[in-house]
Order: structure tokens, then sequence, then C-alpha cells
């Protein structure tokens, strides 16, 4: 039997990766690299390597587009995401849904805990898992803790869609998809959503789809 070839050093694959300038490919859903989880973050990339890396994980965002993207769905199994969204949203959404602008942020090493008993379910979609939208029902509010690409600590609570954004990124990097943990009955086309299903809550989708909401 054949031994495994080795995989080359990580920051060799990151060069390699960032070589062709501009967005990053993403990886889809099927790939083990979504599904290992991640190496925590301690210093493997040299600073400059590090800063182009994260700026390459921001263009990829922006241009997919979304408001995060994880290392994971880069082929990388490091513990880094980068979060940022203008929230370009009606009022009345951006109401019920806590949906605010947030900065972009890089998170590292990042873990989170609900900062309290409430729940929140909307339709979510993952850049992983093109064409398709889900309902989750994720914490209405969260501690995250980590810290950001310059080594300074994070400890943040976030609520609303920030919230949703967080958790979205952190499973990623535990090798969690959002259809981990969303109600199977919700799953539609993004053309059925579109059509359908874009009231500022999933009530309309639950009484019509057949499932329920927390």
């Amino acid at each position: 039997m054949s031994s495994p070839i080795p995989r080359a050093p990580l920051a060799e694959r990151i060069e390699e990766l960032l070589a062709p300038g501009g967005p990053l490919p993403i990886v889809a859903a099927g790939d083990p690299v979504l599904r290992t989880g991640t190496e925590r973050y301690d210093g493997q990339l040299e600073p400059a390597l590090l800063a182009r890396f994260v700026e390459a994980l921001r263009t990829t965002m922006h241009a997919a587009p979304g408001v995060g993207l994880a290392a994971p769905q880069v082929g990388v199994e490091l513990r880094i995401a980068v979060i940022e969204d203008p929230a370009p949203v009606p009022q009345e959404m951006r109401l019920v849904r806590g949906r605010v602008p947030q900065p972009f942020r890089v998170l590292v090493n990042p873990s989170y805990e609900a900062a309290g008993p409430a729940r929140a379910a909307f339709f979510e979609g993952c850049l992983s898992v093109p064409g398709y939208q889900a309902v989750v029902a994720r914490h209405a509010e969260v501690r995250l803790t980590g810290s950001d690409e310059h080594g300074r600590p994070l400890d943040e609570v976030f609520g609303g869609w920030p919230a949703r954004i967080v958790q979205h990124e952190t499973d990623h990097l535990d090798g969690v998809l959002y259809l981990d943990r969303a109600e199977p009955r919700s799953l539609c086309a993004n053309q059925a959503v579109l059509e359908r299903w874009t009231q500022p809550t999933a009530e309309e989708a639950a009484r019509a789809l057949g499932f329920e909401l927390p």
C-alpha cells in the first residue's frame, strides 16, 4: 500500500494560493476541508503573509459578495475568518432582524457562547452552498472571544444580525455548515426566496412549508 503524499507546508500553500492575485476560489460543500475543522492560529504565517492572506479573504468576500468568509472556504485549515456588512436593507428589515452595519473585522481563533436564552430564526445562505437558503434558529445574542490579526484580544457581545454572522463564520472553523443547524423543510432555492419569502420574518414561510419557529 502506498504512503499518502505529504502536503506542502502551510505558508507555501498559501503563497501558491495568493500568487494569481484577485479573489480566491471558494470551496463548495462536499470538500473535506469544510468538515475537518481548523488548526488554531499561532504565528504559522509571517506578518506580511498573514496580512496578504487577510486582504485576499476580504477581496474574495466582497467579490462573492458576502458578509463573512472563513479560511476553510478558500481551502485553508486555519482558525481565521473575516466579516463585514454594510447592511444595505430596507429599514423594516433592519429593525426586525437587527441588521446594523458592521465594519471590517478579522477574527482569529474565535469562539462564541450564548449571551442569553433568546433565539431568532431567519433565512440564511452560504457562499460554499451556492443557490440555496434555509431557516436557521440561532442565539439572538452571543459573546465572542478571540483576537484580531494583530494579536489584540477580542471579547465582545454581538446581537441581531451581527450575532448570526459571527456564529456562521465561527461554525465554519469547527467544520459545521449552516445546513447542519437548519430546519430541513425550509430549504429553498434562492429564486423561491426572492419570489415568495422576502418578508422581514420567516413566519409566513414556516406556515406554508410546515416547520416550527422557536
